[in-house]
């Protein structure tokens, strides 16, 4: 409750404000008076300001400030509508507004994030064709410090139809319980932690306009599937990850993409049995990382009269020393029970899958930045060597299709205008060991980036 006392000086406090005010409105300036009012009785405003106990010289130099800040308010334009507020709901907590006039650009990232590529691909004695290769939006949420959410969308090809190849995939959505530095739990939709790009596949983070063979027909990228699993890391620089997830579908399998058509994808995938996967990484030496992939699981689950596996190891390692960049991937399959699905679907279809009983493959890369300043404007040539084969070792009965025997150098620039945006530009010399079957040469060029 406000005391007689306190009122009383609110009042007159107030009185005060409203005088000045109306000075400020009323009562021309001494520069804009005229002759003869120079000097002439103050008037009705002069009683007031005397009533109100402020001097002659302090209400006018109040008179004109108050005025001043009436004229400035009067020449600012008002904002059009719904732009109140519109500051707060475009950056939010942790954002940042746009760079004031004058000073440098610096990236602004919400809450949503994301990687596209664009393709220009010219093979051999075909027509070639312009493609927007993937549009991935990422999105994430920290329920607490300790808990997070990370989901990644995917459309490949631009268009989802029966006439396009055009796909909408969830490829991750998980949560993950951040207990401590050594543990962690995670669960949902996982990217299975085999290899180099699985894991870390935007257009920026590799030379070349598409992802190297080995990553495609021996380790099926994107390979991701629904499971639970921990990770963390233990010692000074030795990260790891281990999940059980679904497994993948031997009657996928194919003599030309290997285990690529076997993904499940997390559509109501088959649990009667799970694969267990894994990988563990150094990365305590400079510019150095190395790291090991396990995978292994029962494929058969569509088939009750045997029983198909595989196991899949997988090695890899990079290393930057000032503008020298080499990474280098080994990647192994054992497949087993592959000479009885091989008879079940001749069966079945009428054509066998071919499937073999070991794929496998590998990668060498070099590459120099020849224009290392002024960053971030930068160019790097490459140069790459990949040797896969999924026909490497058959069942018995069975002969190896030498088309699908292959190897191919793949040599380029990518331009990085910006560390975010890549420009790449590569040439593939493809071959295989087949005598019948040409494999084809391309051209590619590629815009890709990330945000």
């Amino acid at each position: 409750m406000l005391s007689m006392h306190q009122i009383s000086a609110g009042r007159a406090a107030g009185r005060v404000v409203c005088a000045l005010v109306l000075c400020a409105f009323l009562t021309p300036s001494a520069a804009s008076a005229g002759p003869a009012d120079r000097g002439a009785a103050p008037g009705w405003h002069g009683a007031l300001a005397s009533y109100l106990t402020v001097g002659a010289a302090a209400a006018d130099t109040l008179r004109r400030n108050v005025r001043s800040i009436l004229q400035a308010w009067a020449r600012t334009p008002a904002a059009p509508p719904g732009a109140r507020g519109t500051a707060v709901a475009t950056y939010g907590a942790g954002q940042s507004p746009p760079p004031s006039e004058g000073t440098s650009s610096q990236p602004v990232t919400g809450p949503l994030s994301g990687y596209m590529d664009f393709h220009y691909n010219n093979r051999q004695n075909e027509d070639a064709v312009l493609d927007f290769h993937r549009f991935v939006l990422l999105f994430s949420h920290g329920f607490s410090d300790r808990i997070r959410f990370v989901a990644e969308l995917e459309l490949e090809h631009a268009v989802v139809s029966n006439e396009t190849e055009g796909e909408l995939e969830l490829e991750q959505a998980y949560v993950d319980f951040l207990i401590t530095r050594g543990f962690n739990v995670r669960a949902g939709m996982l990217l299975t932690p085999v290899g180099i790009i699985n894991e870390r596949h935007e257009p920026p983070v590799f030379h070349g306009v598409e992802r190297p063979f080995v990553d495609t027909v021996i380790i099926p990228t994107t390979w991701f599937d629904a499971g639970v699993g921990v990770h963390g890391e233990v010692g000074p620089g030795v990260r790891y990850r281990v999940y059980a997830m679904a497994t993948l579908d031997a009657f996928g399998f194919s003599a030309e993409e290997g285990l690529r058509g076997g993904r499940q994808k997390g559509a109501e995938s088959n649990a009667r049995s799970l694969a267990g996967t894994g990988r563990i990484e150094y990365v305590g030496t400079p510019g150095l990382v190395l790291g090991a992939s396990l995978w292994s699981g029962e494929t058969g689950f569509n088939t009750l009269r045997f029983d198909t596996s595989l196991t899949l190891v997988e090695f890899d390692g990079r290393y930057r020393l000032g503008e020298l960049e080499a990474r280098g991937q080994y990647a192994h399959g054992f497949l087993d029970g592959m000479d009885r699905l091989n008879r079940a679907v001749q069966r079945t279809t009428g054509v066998s899958p071919n499937v073999a009983e070991e794929i496998r493959g590998f990668y060498l890369e070099a590459s120099y930045f020849i224009l290392p300043h002024p960053a971030p404007k930068e160019l790097a040539a490459f140069l790459r060597y990949e040797n896969f084969d999924t026909q490497f070792d058959m069942p018995a009965g069975f002969r190896p299709l030498r088309e699908f025997d292959r190897d191919a150098w793949v040599f380029g620039l990518t331009y990085f205008p910006d560390p975010d945006v890549a420009v790449k530009l590569d040439y593939t010399v493809l071959r295989n060991q087949s005598a019948v079957i040409d494999a084809p040469d391309s051209l590619n060029l590629g815009l890709g980036w990330w945000f």
